[in-house]
């Protein structure tokens, strides 16, 4: 079978039967795109070892805005992609290259960038509540750190979706996974401030105030997209002082990092954090280092 067809063939099918969300498929469409821009139209069986070597090798020469060459991380998704639609493949009884002989490349384990206590404060000080703009940008703040939410989930948010009253609500995050949200009373009562002063009937929980208030087919303003968010969290940590680079998942690790801290269980953060694998959740053991150092003094002797 011809790679394109089959290519379409698997993405079909990760939309019907694995009801993948479109965002995946796109990136998979995407990753796998690029191996026909390298090869061309081939048939999946011309798919071996030596074409992938190749093909990692073009890839790895690509670059991007900001290097000569892509990101071990970014070449792994091309990797990733195809070893699920050899899988897909292999699944269907077309001749292929095996799956598993599709070895990512080695990658260093990213650091874990997060804000503590003062920072936080410092950053969450910033927005001008006097305003309903600022308002929005205060309970946006407040929220991230307190739920530990990706950016995604957040814009995703309806006003029906939360429940300020009994501080919790559910959310799909990562592939369709739903998980519960708890929220702390401030970020509830900044929230409950910012929807109070808002006087439009639209479904977003958090909407845009810059640029053209243009309407969609289903009657809402615009809905603050995810690096909207990603801006004004980079905008309130320079205000604040903080020089480190600041996103909304630096929230999300400060979200992490204060449970682990103050004694929660790595597994109770994996499920509050919606990661799938324990080892996702392990970036964040660093915070035990303070333990460790304390155990030592107090055990420890000559």
């Amino acid at each position: 079978m011809k790679f394109i067809k089959a290519k379409t063939d698997f993405l079909e099918y990760l939309e019907i039967e694995q009801n993948r969300s479109q965002k995946t498929i796109a990136n998979y469409d995407h990753y796998l795109t690029r191996l026909s821009d390298y090869a061309g139209d081939i048939t999946v069986q011309d798919i071996d070892q030596e074409l992938v070597r190749k093909w990692r090798l073009w890839l790895n020469r690509l670059g991007t805005n900001t290097s000569d060459e892509l990101q071990k991380t970014t070449l792994n998704y091309h990797l990733i992609a195809l070893r699920s639609f050899l899988k897909y493949c292999h699944k269907r009884s077309l001749p292929c290259l095996p799956p598993d002989t599709i070895e990512l490349a080695r990658t260093t384990r990213p650091q874990v960038t997060f804000l503590n206590e003062e920072e936080l404060g410092r950053v969450f000080e910033q927005p001008d509540t006097n305003t309903e703009a600022g308002l929005r940008d205060r309970a946006i703040l407040e929220l991230l750190f307190s739920s530990g939410l990706r950016v995604s989930e957040l814009v995703g948010l309806d006003r029906d979706h939360i429940n300020l009253k009994r501080r919790e609500f559910m959310v799909r995050g990562k592939g369709q996974k739903d998980r519960p949200i708890f929220i702390s009373t401030d970020a509830a009562d900044w929230i409950q401030q910012y929807l109070d002063k808002r006087d439009d009937a639209t479904k977003p929980l958090f909407i845009r105030y810059g640029g053209r208030k243009t309407v969609d087919r289903s009657g809402n303003y615009h809905r603050l997209t995810a690096r909207s968010v990603q801006r004004l969290v980079a905008h309130y940590a320079l205000l604040a002082g903080i020089t480190k680079h600041v996103s909304p998942h630096t929230l999300r690790h400060s979200f992490a990092t204060n449970l682990l801290m103050n004694g929660a269980d790595i597994r109770s953060v994996q499920a509050m954090l919606g990661h799938s694998n324990i080892a996702t959740t392990q970036i964040y053991t660093h915070v035990t280092d303070p333990h460790l150092r304390a155990v030592h003094e107090k055990f420890h002797h000559k």
